[in-house]
């Protein structure tokens, strides 16, 4: 148990015995996917390209990432999207917007940043370093780095417990 007598839980009815810091991370969880979900679409509306949800604004970035093609499958396995419809409506949302395209090679669709798509990520970097990389400082790179580290292991937690739900 916590050695915290009063948590900051979002769900108190949801605090286990064999652990409140679950219910603790949980909160930190939400309320720090709601911050930043809302700095991306911000972020991205002051790089000029306003009108796009989180969902766009991460399969805009992973379409860059490296410079390679990336078919919708593999694009929502990397983000650990499982609804793929949602990723796809991004996508074709992007291409509307003209910041990606799509190139089909046998059955499947390549998707890459237009030039446009790839000037929206670069304003978009301009902006991060200026309002937020500014704010991050040495030390505190090394629990940046840990706690990343950290919410991939609860992400696969998470995953497996999501399974085991979906068999009951």
């Amino acid at each position: 148990m916590s050695n915290d007598p009063n948590p900051i839980v979002s769900s108190s009815h949801l605090v286990s015995p064999r652990s409140a810091e679950m219910s603790e991370l949980e909160y930190g969880l939400i309320v720090s996917w709601n911050a930043f979900s809302r700095w991306a679409v911000r972020c991205m509306a002051a790089a000029g390209v306003p009108d796009l949800t989180i969902t766009d604004v991460l399969v805009l970035h992973h379409i860059n990432h490296r410079a390679r093609n990336k078919k919708l499958a593999d694009i929502c396995f990397v983000l650990n999207y499982e609804d793929t419809h949602v990723v796809n409506y991004s996508l074709k949302k992007l291409v509307s917007a003209g910041l990606a395209v799509g190139d089909k090679t046998g059955k499947e669709v390549f998707y890459r940043p237009t030039e446009r798509g790839e000037e929206a990520v670069r304003r978009y970097r301009e902006v991060r370093e200026q309002c937020l990389m500014s704010s991050v400082e040495g030390e505190m790179n090394a629990h940046i780095g840990e706690l990343a580290r950290f919410l991939r292991v609860m992400s696969g937690l998470y995953d497996q417990a999501a399974r085991a739900a979906s068999s009951l």
